[in-house]
C-alpha cells in the first residue's frame, strides 16, 4: 500500500481502535497491522502527536508479564476529532469510488 494513503488514515485508525477500550502501544501496532502494513516507530510518532494535540491520554498500568505498560485513552476532544475524521474519510472515499 502506497505510503501516503496510510499517511492520511492513520489517525483516525488510531483513535478508532480506542473509542471502546484503552489500548498500549503495541497492542495498538498489533491491531492495526492485521489489516495495515504499519511500524512501531510510525504508530509511536502517531501516538506522541495525538496525545500532544490533546486527543489521548495515557497512564501506567501494571503487568502480570514484565513492567507497567503505558495505556492510551482517547479524551472527549478526541472522541469528537474522530467523528469528524470519520465523517471526512466516508464522503472521501465515496467520492473516490465515483471516481474509480
Amino acid at each position: 500500500m502506497d505510503a501516503q494513503y496510510k499517511k492520511g488514515v492513520l489517525d483516525l485508525c488510531v483513535l478508532s481502535q480506542l473509542i471502546d477500550q484503552d489500548r498500549y502501544g503495541y497492542e495498538l501496532t498489533e491491531k492495526i497491522s492485521q489489516e495495515i502494513s504499519v511500524t512501531a516507530g510510525t504508530l509511536y510518532l502517531v501516538l506522541k502527536r495525538l496525545k500532544d494535540n490533546g486527543y489521548l491520554e495515557t497512564y501506567l498500568q501494571e503487568s502480570d508479564s514484565g513492567p507497567a505498560r503505558k495505556y492510551y485513552h482517547i479524551t472527549e476532544k478526541g472522541k469528537e476529532y474522530q467523528i469528524g475524521q470519520k465523517n471526512e474519510w466516508l464522503a472521501f472515499i465515496q467520492k473516490v469510488e465515483r471516481l474509480l
